[in-house]
Parts: C-alpha cells; structure tokens; sequence
C-alpha cells in the first residue's frame, strides 16, 4: 500500500467528471499518473478500446452517477458483491472499480509492464464487466474508518517499535521518509467534491498502510522465524483495517451523494 490504487484514482477523479467539478482532460491526466497509456474496454455500445475521456463519458451516458472502490485480498472480498467472474478477476488485480447508477457494471485494471528499470512504460486495461447489484462487503462507513484507524494506529504502533519497525530502525526510517516524500509531491490526495473528513480518513489509511509495507519487506530487527511470524501476525489485522479504511475514503463521495439524495 505504499503506492495509490489505480482503482482510487479512477473512482474519485471520476466522480469529479461525473459531478462537473473537474475537466474531462484534466481528469484523464489525473487518473493516468505516471502510466503511459489507459483504456477501457467492454463498455456497452462501444466495439473496441476507448480511451479514459470517452469511457467515463460512456459511462456517464448509460447513467453512471458515480463510482466506488473495491479492494479486495484473499479472504477479504472488500468492496465486491459478485458474480464469482468478476469477483476472482478483482481479487487478482487486487482492486476493481464498481459503477453506481445505470447498469451493473465494473472495471479491472489489467497491467502491461515493458521496458528496463527506471523507464518501464505501463499500460492499463480497464476490463468492463457485469456485476451483481447489492451492498458491497465490508465496507465500513467513515465514521467508522477513522474510528479503527486511530485505534489500530495506537495499539500497533509500541510493537511495531519492539519489532523495530515504523520508524525505530534507521532502514524503516529512510523507507517511510521516502513514502512521504512520493506523497507530498504536489499531489491531491482526493478530487474535488470529497468531504474534508475523507482526505483525512485517506492520509492516515495511506500512513499506515505504509508503515505494514516497509515492515513486511523485511525492513526492521526481525531475525529469527519465531521474529517474522510475529511480525506478520500483529500486522494482518492493521493491514486489513488501512485497506477498509482506503475504500471508506475514496466511496465518500458516494456515499454523500446517497445521503442527499
């Protein structure tokens, strides 16, 4: 979780074209981020690739009021209500977009890498799909989100330092500080039209998102097998709670809207 979803940036620049609160080029270059190149493809009456300008525009005219986040992990179908297709298809991607209003559609990200490090050229493919309609799973409200982020932040954060991670260590220091500097480059954490209380809620998602990373790439004092099976243990559930907490945030605006309706 060290990096955005590309499912966030799509979901909460869409809702920004879908609400008129954002140009549909400056959106387009908002949800591109550093990829070279997004499509979607499957959209109803459409016969091949289009790309991300035409496709929300698509959407938007079958009805699409707006858009949420899936984030799903094995165990974990956060965000998704089905069929089983799409729902294996979100697993593996790790995210997926679902579309409110109109018809029951959803969105996978498929991932082309090519090139050396440091100039890989990255390609999206926003695979269209029919989805169940109905409650997404476990998706708190963010109310809620903030509620047990702060909780998990608190009660983690002592033995994340016994472990000598989340900053205890001078690797996990250097690793955390490089997250925040990639996140505080000029870069709006939500799009417009999102509550105040959301980018909070997203900040902190992100920071301890962040913090279960660096300590799983092995950054910190643990050794010994017994050290890393503890390690993984007391960070499941944090990592469980920053990703509920992420969903939360970037379907706010979704949920807002339902409220006002």
């Amino acid at each position: 979780m060290l990096d955005e979803p590309r499912s966030g940036r799509l979901a909460a620049w869409g809702n920004a074209l879908l609400a008129g609160l954002a140009a549909p080029d400056d959106v387009a270059q908002e949800v591109l981020g550093e990829d070279a190149v997004h499509r979607m493809t499957g959209l109803p009456g459409e016969t091949g690739p289009v790309g991300l300008t035409l496709g929300l525009g698509r959407l938007r005219a079958l009805g699409t009021t707006g858009l949420r986040v899936a984030l799903p992990a094995p165990g974990h179908p956060l965000g998704l209500s089905g069929p089983a297709d799409f729902n294996a298809r979100a697993l593996a991607a790790g995210e997926a977009v679902i579309a409110v209003g109109g018809p029951a559609l959803g969105l996978v990200p498929e991932v082309s890498e090519a090139g050396p490090r440091g100039d890989v050229h990255v390609e999206v493919e926003w695979k269209c799909l029919e989805v169940r309609q109905g409650p997404p799973a476990d998706v708190p409200s963010l109310g809620e989100a903030e509620r047990e982020l702060a909780e998990a932040l608190r009660d983690t954060t002592e033995a994340l330092t016994r472990l000598d991670v989340a900053g205890a260590g001078p690797a996990a220091q250097a690793a955390l500080d490089a997250y925040r500097a990639r996140s505080e480059r000029g870069r709006d954490l939500l799009a417009p039209g999102y509550p105040p209380r959301a980018v909070r809620v997203l900040a902190l998602a992100q920071r301890v998102g962040a913090l279960v990373a660096i300590a799983s790439d092995g950054h910190g004092g643990a050794v010994s097998a017994s050290e890393i099976a503890a390690r993984a243990e007391l960070l499941r559930p944090v990592e469980r709670t920053a990703r509920r907490a992420q969903v939360a945030a970037y379907n706010a605006y979704v949920e807002e809207s339902e409220r006002r309706a």
